[in-house]
């Protein structure tokens, strides 16, 4: 396809100098269009080679600001030349039939620099327009990132009243624990319940993820838990928890929403003095501290919301006198020294060996220092870890005096 050639105005008074002006611009393929006043000249035009007599001097920057222009004269002391020159004109030629050539190369010369100056000039009005649309999604985003935030410490809030107190104590058994979501919700949970005089249940569950879905199903836990705890009748305690998972097991696949979870359910028989449980995948496996010794409870499950049609492990343990069960979610391996899994999860026994407290575990640990948690055992403010972290610990039955 033929590209349009540039129009070349040329202003000057009638006559055969204008004419021979004009032929001398058109010899090297430039369309001319020959005119005594600028407003005679079209729109289109692409450059003005004017006269330095035929413009005024008052006008000369007003044409400088409308076109790219090249002056010619028939003298270097022309008067009118050097006006032109002063309002900006650089580009000019003396005796313009003599330097034909000249002329037309410096024609276009300035109507490519024209050119390159309307592109830049278009790419930062681009840019700017660009700038001002990122200002607006910025400050779109932050005001829905604020949103999103004040949600998610509401949900925060909520989560944890479902929580039970941090510590608390049932049928000669204490319960402390300690929960810090990796941001504001979890998908760390668990319960503490004394259902009768003789049986108290607990359950410590990590849904995989955090953030906003895998907080929703510790609610959904939560709610089936209580729902399940109130339609038990206290018999067969031993079955209870492999119901349990096998139910929960089922309503999260039947859910959907692509999350499953480890969990250890436990029902603690006073009378007895033993352990009836069902593990579900859980790491690291909950760890029973007795007689300065520290053992894993013994037994393997499935995770709970993969696999259909699972049944989960019915499990005894007996209890001693004294004795610390620890239950810690993943997240405590982020924090614990060691190259491989193996190393930590013996470093994590060493330390439920050595530490009588929860609180004593918890400030030994690498991304959490005392500073870390508020009074009512809850993570505040301090380092970002890079997974939720719930420490639970159970002791009894040396304060058994009910």
């Amino acid at each position: 396809m033929d590209v349009a050639k540039p129009l070349i105005g040329v202003l000057d008074e009638p006559g055969a100098y204008r004419d021979a002006l004009a032929d001398t611009i058109a010899r090297d393929g430039l369309a001319v269009l020959a005119a005594e006043r600028l407003e005679d000249l079209p729109r289109d035009i692409s450059l003005v080679v004017a006269h330095a007599r035929t413009v005024p001097s008052l006008e000369w920057a007003k044409l400088t600001e409308r076109l790219p222009t090249v002056v010619v004269s028939d003298s270097r002391l022309d008067a009118d030349l050097l006006t032109a020159v002063d309002v900006g004109l650089v580009d000019y030629v003396v005796e313009p039939m003599r330097h034909g050539q000249l002329l037309r190369r410096m024609i276009r010369k300035a109507i490519e620099l024209h050119r390159l100056e309307e592109g830049r000039a278009r790419d930062r009005e681009r840019l700017a327009q660009l700038n001002r649309h990122l200002e607006e999604l910025n400050e779109s985003l932050e005001t829905h990132l604020a949103l999103l935030r004040l949600d998610q410490q509401a949900g925060g809030q909520i989560q944890r009243k479902l929580l039970p107190p941090p510590h608390q104590a049932a049928n000669g058994v204490v319960c402390h624990y300690w929960l810090r979501p990796s941001l504001y919700l979890s998908g760390d949970f668990l319960d503490f319940q004394r259902f009768d005089e003789r049986y108290t249940l607990f359950y410590f569950a990590d849904v995989s993820g955090h953030g906003a879905s895998s907080a929703f199903v510790t609610v959904l836990l939560k709610y089936l838990c209580n729902r399940w705890l109130g339609e038990w009748d206290g018999q067969h305690p031993e079955a209870l928890p492999a119901r349990w998972l096998k139910a929960l097991n089922q309503e999260l696949l039947e859910t959907g929403i692509g999350k499953h979870a480890t969990l250890f359910v436990g029902v603690i028989d006073r009378n007895e003095r033993c352990l009836h449980y069902s593990i579900g995948a859980q790491l690291p496996k909950p760890l029973l501290v007795a007689d300065d010794k520290v053992l894993e409870l013994p037994g393997e499950g499935m995770p709970v919301g993969l696999f259909p049609d699972v049944d989960y492990p019915r499990l005894t343990y007996g209890l001693p006198q004294h004795f610390q069960l620890w239950l810690c979610s993943d997240g405590i391996l982020e924090c614990l020294p060691g190259d491989t899994l193996d190393m930590r999860l013996r470093e994590l026994e060493q330390r439920v060996l050595t530490c009588t407290t929860l609180e004593h575990f918890r400030d030994g640990l690498a991304l959490v220092s005392p500073s870390d948690v508020d009074d009512d055992g809850e993570g505040g403010g301090g380092q970002e870890l890079p997974d939720d972290l719930t420490i639970m610990m159970l002791s009894g039955f040396g304060n058994d005096h009910e």
